[in-house]
C-alpha cells in the first residue's frame, strides 16, 4: 500500500466526522471527552481507541446473526406476520405498505427500543429544497431580505418533508439488519452488555465508508486524519 493508495480523511469534512463520531458513541454507549481525539492522527488509532473504551465482556458471536433474529422477531410481533416469511432477501415495501408506512414502522422501533431512520422524503422534493437555497444564497447579495426567507423557507419546508415523508431508503430486511447493526451494535445483540471485538473495527470500519462514501479498499488503518 503506497501513500498514493491511502485516503486523507482530512480531505473529507471535519462535521461529517463529527457525525460518524457521534454514530460510533451510540452504536458502542461510549463517550470521547473533548480533547481525547485530538492527537489521533489514523484510523487504526481511532480504531485502537474505540476498542479500548469498549469494557464489556468479549463473546465471539455474529451481531449482525443476532440482529436479524431480533428485527425479525419485532417485525412479526408487530405486524403480525409468521416468521417463515421473513429473510434477508424479504423486501421492506411489503413488510410496511406506503399507507401506514411510518405507523408500521414506528411500531417496530418502539418494540425494539431504538430508531432506526430509514425514511426520506421523494427525491423531487429535496433537490427542490436544495435549489431553493442556492437560489437563496444568490439572491441574499441583490436583496438580503428575500433571500433571508428563502433560506428559512427551505429550512422549515426540509423539516415538514423529513416528518411526512415516506420514502424508503433500503431496500430489504438485510440491508436494514446492517444499518442495524453498525449503528445500535449493542442494542443489536443478545446481550448488550457484551461485544464481540473481532467485529468492532469492521462495524466502526462499515460506518465511515457508508455515512462518508468512502471505498473500503482505501479505508486502511494508514488512512490519515492529518
Amino acid at each position: 500500500m503506497t501513500n498514493a493508495d491511502t485516503i486523507k480523511l482530512k480531505n473529507v469534512d471535519s462535521l461529517d466526522i463529527d457525525d460518524v463520531l457521534r454514530k460510533v458513541e451510540k452504536s458502542f454507549q461510549i463517550h470521547f471527552g473533548k480533547e481525547e481525539l485530538k492527537d489521533v492522527k489514523t484510523f487504526g488509532e481511532l480504531c485502537d481507541i474505540i476498542v479500548d473504551k469498549i469494557e464489556l465482556e468479549n463473546v465471539e458471536d455474529c451481531t449482525t446473526q443476532q440482529a436479524f433474529y431480533k428485527l425479525r422477531n419485532a417485525i412479526c410481533e408487530t405486524q403480525r406476520i409468521n416468521h417463515d416469511s421473513i429473510n434477508i432477501d424479504t423486501d421492506l415495501k411489503t413488510i410496511f405498505p406506503r399507507y401506514l408506512r411510518r405507523k408500521k414502522i414506528k411500531e417496530v422501533e418502539n418494540y425494539l427500543g431504538f430508531s432506526f431512520k430509514i425514511l426520506r422524503p421523494k427525491h423531487w422534493v429535496t433537490f427542490s429544497f436544495v435549489l431553493i437555497f442556492l437560489t437563496s444564497l444568490i439572491g441574499l447579495y441583490f436583496n438580503w431580505q428575500l433571500g433571508l426567507i428563502g433560506i428559512m423557507f427551505m429550512i422549515v419546508g426540509n423539516k415538514v418533508a423529513n416528518k411526512v415523508a415516506k420514502e424508503i431508503n433500503l431496500k430489504t430486511v438485510g440491508e436494514l439488519t446492517e444499518k442495524i447493526s453498525r449503528e445500535n451494535y449493542l442494542n443489536s445483540r443478545r446481550n448488550a452488555a457484551t461485544v464481540n471485538r473481532k467485529e468492532v473495527v469492521d462495524k466502526i470500519r462499515n460506518l465511515f465508508i457508508h455515512d462518508l462514501y468512502l471505498s473500503s479498499s482505501v479505508l486502511t488503518r494508514e488512512a490519515t486524519f492529518i
